[in-house]
């Protein structure tokens, strides 16, 4: 991992991620890691005796550990020491209202997936950032593996030629089972439409598309997608299969499952090009395999010399020893660091990048409630797209579209720094 462009540590608070909370911690972990974020202050619950029990046990200072998020925000911008950004990791529905507040009280935004679960408020988003001109990072950590970076840079550089075809898949099998019905509250939230805004495509699928839109970097034109609930009683989507169609020709297959017996957390991803192809798998991060066209596979492992420059940078340990998922987030939350200080002391922050929050300009048809019958076992509506919009953080159908097959010309804005 290179070095740090700038001295000094962001001063970060969270909103969410108290006890019981599984990716708050990770978040924490993660920017921590590489030593370049100073957690202050939180609002770790929605429960205020929660939220002090959290704080407590992170050993926060009493008086930045807030019962509310509007309370955090005003009086963390009204400090001289307050905190430069803020960690979002509360449930889907959370994100826009909290993002708002920070975002009013001119503090820089890093929020889990999905940013929204609507698309007004991700235009509201867009808007509010761009027009106070702070940082609103998203954190697909699956975008900052060194094999990623690597298999990017190689698309980029015309190592596979002409794209062709792109297949990516998130696979996991823990709601198999109505686990929901057990009170467990990860599933519990995951599966309530008022909270999660969509099932599998918004809680996987969304990885799955971003790690296909970094790698490939074509805009994309059209989709048609099948949303499913196979588990009896579920209200919301656990499996989804999405064709794509890209700019340029590249075609293009997305399947993400919760309900796949034998796949853990089997995200993948193969791209295929008139000279060769790759393919990378999350439970096997440290190596990529490459086929050019007419030879034997080879696998580039990460740490080894044959890495590009991409990969190598946020690459941190020698060859042999496995890095993954915390030193996958911790290099995503090192280069929003990097663009944190240098918009603190000036400067460059170099070839440090992350997914930013969506260039969406308008996108309402997309998530506007189906009226229109199509075929008798098919539900959705064909409505021209009024702009554009970045899947990553929108991949949501209304209700009444989610057994149904939809189909949308859609286009992508370049939001990849």
């Amino acid at each position: 991992m290179e070095k740090p462009v700038f001295p000094g540590r962001v001063r970060l608070g969270m909103v969410g991620g108290g006890e019981g909370a599984f990716i708050g911690a990770v978040h924490r972990h993660a920017a921590r890691l590489d030593d370049r974020y100073e957690l202050v202050a939180g609002a770790l619950s929605s429960s205020a005796e929660a939220s002090q029990r959290s704080g407590r046990a992170l050993g926060l200072d009493p008086e930045r550990i807030y019962d509310l998020y509007e309370q955090m925000a005003r009086a963390e911008s009204a400090r001289p020491d307050g905190i430069e950004a803020v960690s979002i990791v509360t449930p889907n529905h959370m994100h826009a209202p909290v993002a708002k507040a920070f975002l009013e009280a001119g503090i820089h935004v890093i929020c889990d997936k999905p940013v929204t679960t609507n698309s007004a408020d991700a235009r509201m988003l867009q808007a509010l950032a761009g027009e106070r001109g702070l940082i609103f990072a998203v954190t697909h950590n699956y975008s900052a593996y060194p094999m990623v970076r690597h298999a990017q840079q190689m698309v980029r550089e015309g190592a596979l030629g002409e794209i062709r075809v792109v297949q990516v898949e998130y696979a996991q099998d823990w709601l198999a089972e109505p686990l929901e019905q057990s009170g467990q509250k990860q599933a519990a939230w995951r599966t309530d439409p008022a909270k999660a805004g969509g099932g599998a495509i918004g809680d996987i699928g969304s990885h799955a598309w971003q790690l296909a839109d970094m790698i490939v970097g074509a805009p994309l034109e059209a989709l048609a997608a099948e949303l499913s609930s196979f588990v009896p009683g579920r209200v919301i989507d656990d499996n989804v299969h999405v064709l794509l169609r890209y700019q340029g020709g590249v075609r293009g297959m997305l399947w993400a499952s919760q309900v796949a017996p034998g796949h853990a957390n089997d995200l993948r991803i193969r791209v295929y090009g008139s000279r060769g192809g790759i393919e990378w798998a999350q439970q096997q991060p440290n190596e990529l395999r490459w086929t050019p066209l007419g030879e034997p596979t080879r696998i580039v492992a990460r740490g080894s010399t044959a890495m590009n420059a991409a990969g190598a940078r946020v690459s941190r340990i020698p060859a042999g020893h496995t890095e993954g998922y915390i030193d996958a987030f911790a290099s995503l939350y090192s280069d929003i660091a990097s663009h944190l200080l240098a918009r603190r002391n000036g400067g460059d922050p170099g070839a440090a990048q992350f997914p930013p929050l969506p260039t969406v300009c308008a996108a309402c048809c997309l998530l506007r409630p189906c009226r229109r019958r199509l075929a008798p076992a098919v539900h959705g509506c064909r409505c021209h797209a009024e702009s554009r919009i970045h899947l990553t953080a929108l991949l949501f159908w209304p209700r009444r579209c989610w057994r149904g097959f939809l189909s949308r010309r859609i286009h992508r804005m370049n939001s990849w720094h």
